[in-house]
């Protein structure tokens, strides 16, 4: 196992941003800093991950980070829920960052850490909540096939009605742009932190 960890960190690409101290950054970059900050995300936030990429456009990043605390901290979904939509997400784009992020706070939020393991390993969860497995149903489906059935979309819609299905559809956008920000611009977790998923 420890053999595996150590691959797995040899392999690490480098960013393709740099990466901006607070001394470093100009006006606009500054307000986005501080917008950030003085959001649910709280002061001592760090730049790391979608960050980074954030601040080189921040006039971008400002509109990002709006969606992204509204999709994270106040839409209708139970945490568990929005969580485990982030999870299979990440596991999706295979974003090293998003997963390692979120996998903690999914675990916090009530999922189970099986459900956590199977929904990495690309396992159907079966032994997660009915509406956890209904979630990842959704997930899965639209995912792979561009669109939901249905069947699919009554189960959901049965949850959360008309206001939580488009939030959910939201958090799986945004977490979606998260993603693919994060696998073009390279942004990984810490450098002692195992990756989620081996870099191909």
């Amino acid at each position: 196992m420890a053999k595996r960890a150590v691959k797995r960190r040899g392999k690490r690409p480098a960013p393709r941003l740099a990466v901006l101290t607070d001394e470093q950054l100009n006006p606009p970059q500054r307000a986005l800093m501080e917008a950030l900050r003085s959001g649910p995300r709280g002061k001592s936030l760090t730049i790391r991950g979608p960050f980074i990429a954030f601040l080189h456009a921040p006039a971008f990043g400002d509109l990002a980070q709006r969606l992204g605390a509204h999709c994270r901290y106040r839409t209708a979904l139970p945490p568990r829920l929005s969580e485990l939509a982030i999870l299979c997400t990440g596991k999706f784009w295979r974003a090293q960052f998003e997963w390692n992020a979120h996998e903690p706070m999914a675990i916090e939020a009530g999922v189970l850490l099986r459900t956590v393991r199977d929904i990495k390993a690309g396992r159907a969860p079966a032994a997660a909540p009915k509406d956890e497995r209904a979630i990842y149903d959704f997930v899965h489906e639209l995912y792979r096939t561009r669109r939901v059935s249905d069947r699919t979309y009554k189960k959901i819609h049965a949850l959360l009605g008309d206001g939580g299905m488009v939030e959910l559809v939201g958090i799986l956008g945004y977490y979606a742009m998260i993603s693919m920000t994060l696998n073009v611009f390279q942004l990984l977790p810490p450098v002692d932190a195992d990756l989620p998923f081996a870099e191909r």
